[in-house]
């Protein structure tokens, strides 16, 4: 019996890409750790597809140490060349050089007391916002909240975090919630949200 599920229509069937829309996508996460991989790989993203991305999660985590930050941050050079010829990745040494980075701010940020995610939360208040999209041509692309999050992320040392990038991850991570309003997740995940302006 055919699924008869209506879903945003970015997915697609890929039953990859299915399993990550109904289960992932749009779910509040509050784990700072999550929060910085999720934020490496939109940043890995860039130019590219996020089901190229789906598909290298597990060569990502296993390549970047499970993206301990810690680990990260310690990289050298030659651990950086190593990178660079695992195909298992998409291999770009700017986005290498900025994940080691992005570690040291993340750990800077943690060690000076913040919690990451309540900074990252902190341009939604905490809440998810809730968009009303009926279709996916009326989904936006970044939000003056995503903006205010990227020039906060360049100011404090990330990279790979301009505002489209930030508008991904904040879909991504529920602090919006952007599936249609035809899609069956969108209440599920809309609960105990705020709607957006």
């Amino acid at each position: 019996m055919a699924d008869a599920k209506k879903r945003c229509g970015w997915c697609g069937t890929d039953p990859l890409y299915v399993a990550y829309h109904d289960e992932e996508w749009g779910v509040p996460e509050r784990d700072d750790d999550r929060l910085f991989e999720k934020l490496i790989l939109d940043g890995f993203q860039a130019g590219l597809s996020w089901i190229t991305i789906l598909r290298k999660r597990a060569a990502f985590r296993q390549a970047f140490d499970d993206f301990d930050a810690q680990k990260i941050a310690r990289y050298t050079a030659a651990k950086k060349a190593a990178l660079m010829r695992n195909a298992g990745i998409i291999r770009s040494n700017a986005k290498i050089d900025a994940t080691v980075g992005n570690a040291r701010a993340y750990l800077k940020l943690r060690d000076g007391g913040a919690s990451f995610s309540d900074y990252l939360w902190q341009f939604t208040d905490g809440q998810t916002l809730v968009n009303r999209n009926r279709t996916l041509s009326d989904v936006q692309t970044q939000s003056p909240e995503s903006v205010a999050m990227s020039k906060q992320l360049k100011k404090d040392g990330f990279k790979f975090c301009g505002p489209v990038i930030c508008y991904a991850f904040m879909q991504a991570t529920g602090m919006i919630n952007d599936h249609v309003t035809a899609c069956f997740r969108y209440d599920q995940v809309g609960k105990r949200t705020r709607k957006a302006r």
